[in-house]
């Protein structure tokens, strides 16, 4: 049975101009241990899928479908509930670990709080177990710097910290949004490198939310990519990497620098992402789709299966594509 299983997923966020239709029926599962990318850039709905998986959404934003955790709907839950399962269950790491920390608290108060609430530990258990996790995260000297506000570390170790805070009750399925943004090359690979290490010693299973391409192919055995709210293909990583079915990923794959190929200008896909307010009436790639005819712009193409582990959204060949 799948750890997380989501099915034909939807969000819709009511604003001043009408209705945005952030997700459009996202469909996926994920396993015990299983690490899973979903790529795409900004605005294809990605964190806001995540986001509605576990209660999450803004104020003004409705999620309509199914997700079950661990056969369990868990969709629309109370907040008591979620808190129940975000707590112990599932933990998310965010996109900018300065805005996630307080930075009026120091580092201990806000970790060791994660264990007294939620484990029922005594603060000097809470001291020592928050300690451990963080020298599980290579903060040095972690003992003595426990005790710094967040502004005293630099970018990369105040994500350690996040991701050391996250792991505290162990949770079971860990969601990574963008977690080495705003990061040099460096930090990023020691970041990721050290995502790795957790999912192994753990059996973490993870979800890797990026637009970066480039951090994927070492780092999750699934790659789901989306555009427009919608799957446009979803496979085994090293698959999609070598032969990717859809004009989109073709796209992302061909912007992203390689070392075999000598080009003084990176090829780029034109134009821009839809507008999700307006929306569309066939495939959302097909105004910048190299491929795209008459019967894209009217008609979305169904998500189906090309084999045992691969899916796509495309009304063109896998053969046209290559």
């Amino acid at each position: 049975m799948a750890l997380l299983d989501i099915q034909d997923l939807a969000v819709r966020f009511q604003t001043n101009d009408g209705t945005v239709s952030a997700v459009n029926g996202v469909t996926f599962k994920v396993y015990e241990g299983d690490t899973l990318a979903i790529v795409g850039e900004s605005g294809s709905g990605k964190s806001q899928t995540a986001f509605a998986a576990i209660g999450l959404l803004a104020r003004n934003g409705h999620a309509t479908g199914s997700v079950k955790w661990d056969g369990q709907e868990i969709l629309n839950l109370p907040e008591a509930k979620l808190n129940k399962i975000r707590s112990s269950e599932i933990a998310m790491i965010f996109q900018d670990p300065m805005t996630s920390l307080n930075p009026f608290m120091k580092v201990s108060d806000q970790m060791e709080e994660v264990l007294t609430l939620h484990r029922g530990m005594s603060r000097k258990q809470a001291r020592a177990e928050c300690v451990r996790m963080l020298d599980a995260v290579r903060i040095p000297d972690a003992a003595a710097r426990i005790t710094m506000y967040p502004h005293e570390f630099s970018g990369g170790m105040r994500q350690r910290i996040m991701i050391a805070m996250s792991l505290l009750c162990r949770p079971r399925l860990l969601i990574a949004d963008e977690p080495t943004t705003a990061l040099d090359v460096t930090v990023q690979a020691q970041i990721m490198d050290l995502l790795r290490d957790i999912k192994d010693e753990f059996n973490t299973a993870m979800i890797l939310i990026t637009h970066d391409l480039g951090i994927v192919a070492g780092a999750c055995e699934r790659t789901m990519v989306m555009y427009g709210g919608r799957i446009m293909e979803r496979g085994p990583t090293s698959e999609i990497f070598a032969s990717p079915t859809h004009p989109y990923t073709r796209g992302l794959l061909d912007a992203v620098p390689r070392l075999d190929r000598k080009e003084d200008v990176l090829p780029t896909i034109p134009g821009e992402p839809p507008d999700m307010l307006r929306g569309f009436g066939g495939c959302p790639f097909q105004p910048r789709c190299p491929l795209a005819d008459d019967l894209c712009k009217t008609q979305p193409p169904a998500l189906e299966r090309i084999s045992d582990v691969r899916v796509r959204a495309c009304h063109r060949s896998p053969e046209e594509v290559a």
